[in-house]
């Protein structure tokens, strides 16, 4: 984390150093970008920087933390639902503000994956962790697996759905793209997680010989 010299700097200043590595580190990597290259795009001597932070790890860690944190706020708190279409309707809105953000800010979505698996427990799996335990509550949500391996995958499968819908829109030709639907592929999320949210209410309607779509 930053030196307290550092957190003694104005906001605009902070930002400007933060910016500045945040982009070194989306371009070359959280092991290839060059902690001298960094502070001397920024303005910063070597006898300053090292008033700010201990290291470029320090650096690093300063800047994850910052793109977790706009991560979490593009999702927005998770408010227990009344039922299951509001359930799905935040979830809808969640999914739908994140993957804005990362459209809207390429740098973040380049150490997205950096920022998250830094705390493999912390605030992001807390999100998911409300989310499944409210989803268990209003019973969209099965009980016969551990809660901490659907917090898990809960929060892998809608990483890996948003970087799959920007990488259509980034590198699909626009006829390609746009034969994706408007609101599809939010659609196409929302059936691959409650059919993994619901499998065992799925696999017993089958066994009972009963059209597994009508099973909740």
């Amino acid at each position: 984390m930053p030196l307290p010299r550092f957190d003694r700097l104005p906001a605009e200043r902070r930002e400007l150093i933060l910016g500045v590595a945040r982009r070194h580190f989306a371009e070359h990597g959280t092991e290839g970008a060059s902690y001298n290259k960094i502070i001397e795009a920024a303005g910063v001597s070597k006898t300053a920087a090292y008033h700010y932070f201990d290291g470029r790890e320090d650096l690093l860690v300063a800047v994850l933390d910052g793109v977790l944190e706009r991560l979490l706020d593009a999702l927005g708190p998770w408010v227990p639902a009344r039922d299951e279409a509001d359930f799905r309707s935040r979830f809808a809105a969640g999914s739908a503000s994140l993957a804005a953000h990362l459209r809207d800010h390429p740098e973040d979505l380049a150490l997205a994956d950096a920022a998250i698996g830094r705390t493999p427990a912390g605030p992001w799996l807390d999100w998911f962790g409300a989310l499944v335990t409210d989803g268990q509550r209003l019973g969209v949500i099965r009980t016969d697996v551990d809660h901490g391996l659907l917090v898990s995958v809960t929060a892998a499968v809608i990483q890996a759905a948003d970087a799959w819908a920007l990488a259509r829109m980034t590198t699909e030709p626009l006829a390609e793209a746009a034969d994706l639907p408007e609101g599809e592929a939010s659609a196409q999320l929302w059936s691959l997680l409650h059919g993994l949210w619901r499998g065992a209410a799925t696999a017993a309607a089958t066994a009972a010989g009963e059209d597994p779509t009508n099973a909740r």
